[in-house]
């Protein structure tokens, strides 16, 4: 792919979206990435909406995107891509990026677990026992995911696997230490910081939101279910109350080079949902914007 098309900043490769827990490609008519795929295309470059399991574990998911990624590189004929993942999607790409590096130029975490999820943590301690409750959750996670998969990619989707219990276990706390001991790339040494802005060649980065009293829970947001249950899900929260999106935490979001880990959008509203119904104070489809000239300028 040539740097420039259009006269615009683009980078050098294709990007690869990968989305999180019960995620899909077009559901209804609507896009898991509200108006950002469509308006990373117009900019010129090339973009790959991953379809994968919607609901198991992060190891997975991420042999599943490594068949997407080489599908992408076929396609394209570009030697690697740019993956983007929102939620456990993160994980899902650092997984691939680590098992194939030279496939991938980049890995950008979207409100990504990458120290686990306290409001997984809750559903764990809550839903842990082999109560009528944990039974009914499960069952129903599964039911939904097999919708999803049914109406997002036909009978191709209806062969995709779907495990409720690896896919929660992935997202705790504990899940996810065990899988930052085996895939540490890109992880801050301390919390709070930075993380390695490259590993294996690979460059990494990430930002995230926080729930704002007065700006995410107005404008488009006044009328959105989605950041009712983001703000309900907070007071789950206890080491980081306060900061969080209502499902990952601020701080926990770190990876690479961190752009930003407070930006006035709930976990929904940070990839542009429901039908673009977010808070005041930024655009979150302009961030994918900004990242394709970040990411030009960092010659990739």
């Amino acid at each position: 792919m040539e740097a420039e098309k259009g006269h615009r900043a683009v980078p050098r490769y294709p990007l690869v979206l990968v989305p999180g827990m019960l995620g899909f490609v077009k559901l209804c008519g609507m896009d898991y990435w509200y108006g950002i795929t469509t308006a990373l295309r117009n900019q010129g470059v090339e973009v790959y909406p991953a379809r994968l399991s919607p609901v198991h574990a992060t190891e997975l998911r991420g042999e599943q995107l490594l068949l997407q990624i080489a599908e992408a590189r076929r396609r394209s004929g570009a030697q690697k891509v740019h993956l983007i993942g929102h939620s456990q999607g993160a994980l899902v790409c650092r997984y691939a990026a680590a098992h194939r590096p030279e496939w991938v130029a980049s890995v950008t975490s979207v409100a990504g677990p990458n120290q686990g999820s306290e409001l997984a943590d809750h559903l764990e301690r809550k839903y842990a026992s082999k109560s009528l409750r944990s039974l009914l959750m499960r069952t129903s996670t599964h039911m939904l995911a097999r919708l999803f998969t049914l109406l997002d990619g036909g009978l191709r989707g209806a062969s995709l696997p779907i495990n409720a219990t690896a896919a929660h276990r992935s997202l705790t706390t504990e899940g996810v230490g065990i899988f930052n001991h085996q895939y540490p790339q890109g992880l801050p040494s301390a919390w709070g910081e930075d993380g390695p802005e490259e590993v294996n060649g690979v460059r990494y980065y990430s930002w995230s939101g926080t729930l704002q009293p007065g700006i995410t829970d107005q404008g488009g947001n006044r009328r959105d279910p989605s950041n009712w249950f983001c703000r309900r899900f907070a007071r789950t929260f206890v080491r980081e109350a306060g900061q969080c999106d209502g499902m990952v935490g601020r701080v926990s979001s770190h990876l690479g080079k961190v752009i930003r880990d407070d930006y006035p959008l709930d976990h929904l509203d940070i990839v542009n949902q429901h039908f673009g119904r977010v808070g005041e104070g930024v655009d979150p489809v302009g961030l994918y914007i900004e990242h394709l000239r970040r990411l030009h300028d960092a010659g990739l």
